[in-house]
């Protein structure tokens, strides 16, 4: 199962690569040692986003389906773990409990709605136009629970002003009292997420079932006449996306202890289709190492400005589609191969000089 590691539904599979990916991991192992409480909060709060957008990258470039309902399934986990949460007591592992379970009712959420949109051969342009739908219409139904009824057993949705004091995520420790996953532990344990995720989609990808899921994109039809169910693989490939959306949406919640409808509007649906079109759809190492630095430099200018933050994000989307179809990371790691290729080509060698009694005999 390892060697699937490396394929050709991915880049990188020599030292060139995984030398720099090892070096990399020491360095975020090692970050919070040399980083304040905050930076270090800060740092997993931007993580915990990546898994949103490896799923749409998952969805869109390997699968072909354009989808704005990333935050809808996002918005569906975060509000679940909160609602799980809070009915299930919030201590003793529940909320791990509390984390499957918000899990799954995403990937049900997406079983559903994929089901009716892939049997109903809904495709191209329409296929995002569904899911944002389902999006704004999810986002406008939590903006208007602000009144004391809308409950779900102890659990308040509170509209506009979101869920909130939701217990984190933990687990019972020694000595009695559970262990939170906050700060530090929290961090440690989105890069543990991250890693397990995103070594994992590189061995699906590199698979039978990434090697379909291809095939269908390039030519659903020649797929279908070689024997492949191809709603099948579509739909599946749907719902471990839009989970991994979910994923993002209990980290967030767990993060922060608390959720709004502002998440899930439109604002927040068109930004994963900015960060993986400029990282580049097309291989998921290009997608996280290109989102989180989106993330990071979206963050740091939101501090000055969010408006200019957000003309940053159209312009970065219109000069991805002008200038860089396949993604600027794509396309700055593409340029390096061909860099490192040509250093390693060998010299073509010089011509001979013929000696001058053959010299004279051509010329003769």
């Amino acid at each position: 199962m390892f060697q699937l590691i490396n394929g050709p539904q991915t880049l990188g599979a020599s030292r060139v690569f995984w030398l720099p990916f090892l070096a990399v991991l020491v360095l975020v192992l090692a970050y919070p040692a040399v980083a304040d409480s905050y930076d270090v909060g800060n740092m997993a709060y931007l993580l915990t986003w990546t898994f949103m957008a490896m799923g749409l990258c998952l969805v869109w470039g390997y699968g072909g389906m354009l989808s704005f309902g990333q935050t809808f399934f996002f918005g569906v986990a975060g509000y679940g773990y909160g609602v799980l949460a809070t009915n299930l007591g919030g201590e003793s592992g529940t909320t791990f409990l509390a984390l499957a379970l918000a899990l799954g009712l995403a990937a049900l959420a997406a079983a559903v709605l994929g089901y009716f949109m892939i049997w109903g051969r809904v495709g191209g342009v329409f296929f995002g136009i569904v899911t944002l739908s389902a999006t704004l219409v999810l986002a406008f139904f939590l903006g208007q629970t602000a009144g004391p009824e809308w409950h779900i057993g102890n659990a308040r949705l509170n509209g506009f002003n979101g869920m909130k004091d939701m217990a984190p995520l933990n687990i019972p420790w020694f000595g009695g009292e559970p262990l939170f996953f906050e700060g530090v532990a929290l961090y440690y344990l989105v890069v543990a997420l991250i890693l397990v995720v995103y070594l994992g989609l590189r061995i699906l990808l590199n698979s039978r079932f990434g090697n379909v899921v291809v095939a269908v994109r390039e030519d659903p039809q020649r797929a279908e006449l070689l024997g492949y169910d191809v709603r099948k693989y579509q739909l599946a490939t749907f719902v471990i996306g839009s989970a991994l959306a979910g994923l993002s949406g209990v980290l967030y919640t767990s993060w922060g202890q608390f959720i709004t409808p502002a998440s899930i509007g439109l604002p927040a649906a068109a930004m994963p289709i900015v960060w993986v079109a400029f990282s580049g759809r097309g291989d998921i190492t290009a997608t996280l190492v290109g989102s989180f630095l989106v993330l990071w430099a979206f963050q740091a200018l939101t501090v000055y400005s969010q408006q200019a933050a957000l003309l940053l994000m159209g312009a970065m989307l219109l000069c991805t589609v002008m200038v860089a179809p396949q993604g600027f990371v794509i396309g700055v790691a593409n340029a390096v191969r061909r860099l490192f290729a040509r250093r390693g080509a060998p010299k073509a060698a010089a011509p001979s000089k013929l000696p001058e009694a053959t010299t004279a005999e051509v010329r003769a």
